[in-house]
Parts: structure tokens; sequence; C-alpha cells
């Protein structure tokens, strides 16, 4: 009988089975591998200090702890496992392109302001406005922007190398991985008593439901709803290898895209920039498409069109592919963590959007924490599973 089962590998499920097997827990994942994962397709942005959501200061605060971890897990994590972990300091220009843009500039600036006099974050050192030909000096392809701030403690992360590191230095320290269905969470007199998969039953003493979009199956075995629902993001990869203008700026400057920054304008997308000529584009956010997780004409060009404005030096790039991956939503559009009441050793760990790849470890962490009977490190009580009751 192991002490705990982890129900998804994505990148929440991973770290909570990680941080068990790590804190010496006796622990297995299971893992059905679900297409269109949300880790998989997701661009992993990492900078809270620019985010737009401004109705929650307790989401705020979380992200803020949640990407102040990453430099100490990153550490461990290339300690633990000889792989990529696929994290990497990279700075973020917000640009406006029009007078639209310009006030939402404007509004943002405001934020972060407010943010640094109530909150202490962002550091003001770590953000200021820069001129148009700077921002184009730091990424070549950027159009002509009337406005552009940098922040310069910006990170980005690869979820599919994130998650294999976890997985592997999870291993490491003895957590056991099985690729299987979880059909159904076993519970018997009030407690958990392990999950029947399709590949047979696994006893635990407690388990974690991690399951991203999919994690509302197991709501009515567990006496409460999970309120959460799958949001379709198209992310279009663009292949700039070969050199040419895709490279250069106006001035004839040029710059691998591993250096370049990423660029949020405000209209909801973004481009990120990773070694190797390639950018990601993105993102739709489509509500209503179910568990679908395929590419639409209409996504693609949403995608393109707005790229190809931010940046028109992105015109003649390759497209490489188009990634899809469903956003675990939750009600409130802020994460479900902790444990069940009125089940003993269940516990959830969902909903965190389009934000998984940024609060996802650490709310692994803190979820891993619980499960060992522990008071987590950091107050979570605003994003507990009651609040829907």
């Amino acid at each position: 009988m192991y002490d705990a089962v982890v129900v998804g590998g994505g990148i929440v499920g991973s770290s909570v089975a990680y941080h068990l097997a790590r804190a010496g827990v006796d622990a297995v994942l299971v893992d059905r591998e679900d297409e269109g994962r949300a880790t998989d397709a997701g661009a992993g942005i990492l900078s809270p200090a620019t985010s737009s959501r401004t109705g929650s200061d307790p989401w705020f605060e979380f992200a803020v702890e949640a990407v102040g971890y990453y430099p100490d897990l990153v550490t461990a994590l290339r300690d633990e496992q000889d792989g990529e972990v696929g994290y990497d300091r990279s700075g973020l220009l917000s640009v406006a392109l029009g007078d639209e843009e310009v006030e939402a500039f404007d509004r943002a600036a405001d934020r972060i302001e407010q943010r640094q006099r109530t909150l202490g974050e962002p550091d003001p050192d770590s953000y200021a406005e820069v001129t148009a030909a700077q921002a184009r000096e730091r990424f070549p392809a950027l159009a002509d922007v009337e406005r552009a701030a940098y922040y310069d403690d910006a990170a980005r992360v690869d979820g599919k190398l994130l998650t294999a590191a976890l997985r592997r230095a999870g291993n490491h320290h003895g957590l056991e991985i099985r690729t299987a269905d979880a059909e159904e969470l076993l519970v018997k007199d009030g407690a958990i008593a392990g999950v029947r998969t399709d590949a047979g039953t696994v006893e635990a003493a407690s388990a974690v439901v991690a399951g991203g979009a999919w994690s509302p199956a197991f709501g009515d075995q567990l006496g409460v709803e999970v309120p959460v629902e799958p949001q379709r993001g198209q992310i279009a990869h663009l292949d700039l290898a070969g050199g040419g203008a895709n490279r250069t700026g106006a001035d004839g400057s040029g710059s691998d895209t591993g250096d370049w920054p990423i660029v949020s304008p405000f209209r909801g997308h973004y481009l990120v920039p990773w070694p190797g000529g390639r950018v990601a584009a993105g993102a739709t956010r489509e509500t209503g498409s179910g568990f679908a997780p395929r590419t639409t004409a209409d996504g693609v060009r949403e995608v393109l069109d707005e790229a190809l404005r931010v940046a028109p030096g992105l015109a003649d790039a390759a497209l490489d592919e188009v990634r899809v991956g469903l956003r675990p939503v939750s009600a409130d559009r802020l994460p479900i963590l902790g444990g069940v009441p009125g089940v003993d050793g269940a516990f959830v760990a969902t909903g965190h959007g389009a934000t998984g790849l940024q609060l996802g470890p650490y709310s692994g962490k803190l979820v891993a924490e619980m499960v060992r009977g522990r008071e987590p490190e950091t107050d979570v009580s605003e994003f507990g599973i009651e609040r829907f009751e």
C-alpha cells in the first residue's frame, strides 16, 4: 500500500508527486497522458508583476511566491537529474502599437506602480519604460511601437522539459510512475483507500486529484463539485532558422532568438522566443470547445494575424507546428488547492487556467506538504474547494 497516489501527470501532478517523493513519501503517479494537456502546449511566461489580473490580491501574492520559488526548484532539479529543466530568465517587453493600446499601457503602468506601493512587487529597479528604438533593439522583428516598457525579472519555462525533469528527479527519490487511466477513487468509511485504474487497483492512504481540465470527473466520488471547464488554447510555433530579415533590426543588427525577450501587447496575446530560432505565438482562449484538442482555421488565423501585427519581421518564418492545450479554468478563475471536506486523505490541485506553468510547481509543493499533514508554508485557504459550496 502506498502512502499517496497522484492522479494526473501534468505540471501540477508531477510537482506534487516529485515533492512527496523528495520528502520520503512512498508515492505513485498515475497518468493516462491525455492528448491536449495544457502543460504540453503552454507558453510558460513567468511574470506576475506584469499580469493584467487586477481583481485578486491573493492571486497576485501567490503568483509572486510561486515564481519566486522557481530558482530554488531549478537548482534542486539540476542536482537531482541529468536532463534539461527548460527554465531561463528572459525579460519581458510590454508594447502598445495604437492609441487604444496606449491607454491600456498607461493603466498597466499605474497598476504596477500601485502594486509596488501596496505589495512591494515588482522591484522598482526591474521595470522601466524604454524607447521604441530600444524595444526594437531587444526584439528585432518588432513593429514600430508607440510605447514600450521592459521588465527585467520575467522568465520563461518549457512545460514539457520541466515536467520530464520533475519526473526523473522524482524517480531518483523513489517515485513510481504508471501509465494508466484512473477510473475511480476508492473511498471507504469516509477515507481514501486507493484508486481503481484500467490496469488494476492502487491502494493508497491518500489521493491527489491533479487531472487538469479532466478533474471534475472525480467530484461525485468525493461528494463535491469541482467547477473546472476546459478552455482551448492554440499556440503557433514559428521557425526563424536560416537568418535573413527575421533576425535583424532596421539597422541591420541581429540577435539569436534565445536572447530576445517575451513580448506582451494588449490584446491578450504574446510572443515567447526560444533558442534556435523558435518563437511561440499565442494564444486563443476558446470556451465551449469541450475536450477537442484540435487546431482550427479561425484559431490559427487569429494567432498569426496578431503575431504579424506586433512583429512583422516574423513574416518569413516557417510555421513549424501549432500546439493545442485545454486549460483547466475554474468558475472564479482561481486555483483549487487543498483537502476535500468529509473525505480523509483526499486532495485537489487543479483550476490554474492559463497560469498552470506559472503557479503549478509551487502549488504542487504546497499540496504535497498538506498530504504529509503539515501546514503549507503559504496560506492557500483562499483557494480551498469548499468556497464553491
